[in-house]
């Protein structure tokens, strides 16, 4: 069961036919009931009518022998007041739900109205003795009861067995006392009807779930190709390593189009950063081998010949080896998304930090807080003062200030400054605009670069711009705390 619905389509399918069936059960039930009732009521008004023509029948003077009880083959019963059944329908042979079972009237003759029968006095005589009677007896000579009581049975008429709404209506016949006649009313058309409308339903409702089931199967199953296509894609992308491909998107605007779209930009991203990550690698192996090379060259020297050791550059190498292996431990922790720490850094303080021993650096700062780390914000300084000592010609000057809610930090140099073709260049990892450089003097490339990581991480930016006179100026936008 569970492989048999393990798939959307297969899901999305049942749950359609279910909710359909549901509501077509609901929706049936209520019209079964409502049509149920509504034949109920016109039965029980037809048998009210026909118990209150013979009623009237009764209260205008007609002897109760002399009804005619047989003109739509109705079953009819009159019961007098000690509930003695004097007329019936002919034909009737067996008869339930009217409370009385008598199917033939007794044989007797109706009495003849005495003259005066029904005046004042008699009136005044009977209401003395007969107070607490029953609410029959308060009608009057002619006149007819208005609540009807209806009741449900059967009843069998020239051997046909069917089921009836009975009404019960009590009539005061002058001179002869309280009658009651009951009248029923056919709930044959009510059966037939409910019960067609019933096979109807039985019938009509499987081929309508069976419709439904289809087009939804066939709905989703069309919705659903092009995540089957994006599955094959990502499958082949995943077994064959090339991430330059991508998931084929449909021309649609529905949220299958947009995963192939998140999708592709996904895989470009990671295309990104593989090809990043494997430049990064070739990069650092190429500067890690010229110091490792130098170092050991000169340590073979030194091995055969002690006297030609260089210290100098033997202590040199190792720092500058040092200092390699260092900024690539940072890249590495940024790459993996090290978070900074949230404390409270002064900028004036770390400004001021930073220039102290280097020749030709000039601080101006005011205090401005921000939150992070106080080491990568200080190395950030660094490198930048660094980069600008390299190549200013005489002075580099340092600025801290505030600009709205942003703590600006500005290092100017008056060297030659930096081409704006390659702005966004320099900030590249191993990337050292100067191909005559040495690498002793311009380094390995990665100072910016970890300059504009830290700033990123710290909710900043880094750029770098034209000074007027001369030079170029790095502008580093922190966050206030």
């Amino acid at each position: 069961m569970r492989r048999l619905f393990g798939s959307v389509r297969a899901r999305a399918t049942l749950g359609a036919t279910l909710v359909v069936a549901v509501a077509l059960v609901a929706a049936g039930a209520a019209v079964l009931l409502s049509l149920y009732s509504n034949l109920t009521e016109q039965a029980g008004a037809e048998a009210e009518r026909s118990a209150r023509a013979v009623a009237a029948d009764l209260a205008g003077g007609k002897r109760y022998d002399q009804l005619s009880l047989d003109d739509d083959d109705r079953p009819v019963q009159v019961v007098d007041e000690d509930g003695v059944l004097v007329a019936a329908s002919e034909g009737l042979e067996r008869i339930t739900g009217t409370g009385t079972d008598a199917v033939r009237p007794e044989r007797r003759t109706p009495p003849t109205p005495e003259p005066g029968a029904g005046s004042d006095d008699d009136d005044s005589d009977d209401s003395e003795e007969g107070d607490d009677d029953s609410a029959a007896a308060v009608l009057q000579p002619g006149e007819i009861a208005e609540d009807t009581t209806v009741t449900d049975g059967s009843a069998t008429i020239d051997g046909e067995q069917a089921d009836y709404r009975f009404a019960e209506v009590a009539v005061e016949v002058p001179g002869q006392g309280t009658f009651t006649v009951y009248a029923g009313g056919p709930l044959a058309a009510e059966q037939n009807a409910v019960s067609t409308a019933q096979t109807a339903m039985l019938i009509g409702f499987p081929l309508l779930l069976g419709v439904v089931a289809g087009v939804t199967w066939l709905v989703t199953g069309r919705a659903l190709h092009p995540v089957a296509g994006i599955r094959r894609e990502m499958a082949e992308i995943t077994a064959s390593e090339d991430l330059s491909r991508r998931v084929p998107e449909p021309d649609t605007h529905d949220e299958v189009a947009r995963l192939a779209r998140t999708t592709n930009e996904t895989l470009a991203v990671l295309e990104t950063s593989v090809e990043r990550q494997r430049r990064f690698v070739a990069d650092a192996s190429h500067e890690l081998r010229s110091p490792i090379a130098s170092l050991r060259t000169q340590l073979e020297v030194a091995a055969a010949h002690p006297e030609l050791l260089d210290l100098d550059g033997a202590v040199e190498d190792t720092v500058r080896l040092q200092r390699l292996a260092a900024d690539l431990l940072l890249l590495a922790r940024l790459d993996a998304g090290e978070r900074p720490t949230d404390t409270q850094v002064d900028l004036a303080e770390l400004a001021r930090e930073q220039a102290a021993g280097r020749r030709g650096v000039a601080v101006e700062a005011e205090s401005l807080e921000v939150a992070g780390s106080r080491g990568q914000l200080g190395r950030v300084l660094a490198n930048l003062l660094d980069n600008a000592q390299r190549h200013a010609r005489s002075a580099v000057t340092v600025a801290v200030r505030r600009d709205g809610d942003r703590a600006v930090v500005r290092v100017e140099d008056d060297g030659d400054g930096v081409p704006e073709a390659d702005r966004e260049r320099i900030f590249e990892r191993f990337v050292r605009l100067d191909a005559a450089r040495s690498r002793d003097e311009g380094g390995a490339g990665l100072g910016l670069a970890i300059a504009r990581d830290v700033a990123a991480r710290h909710g900043g930016t880094l750029a770098v711009h034209d000074v007027p006179a001369g030079g170029a100026l790095f502008e580093l936008r922190l966050p206030l705390a």
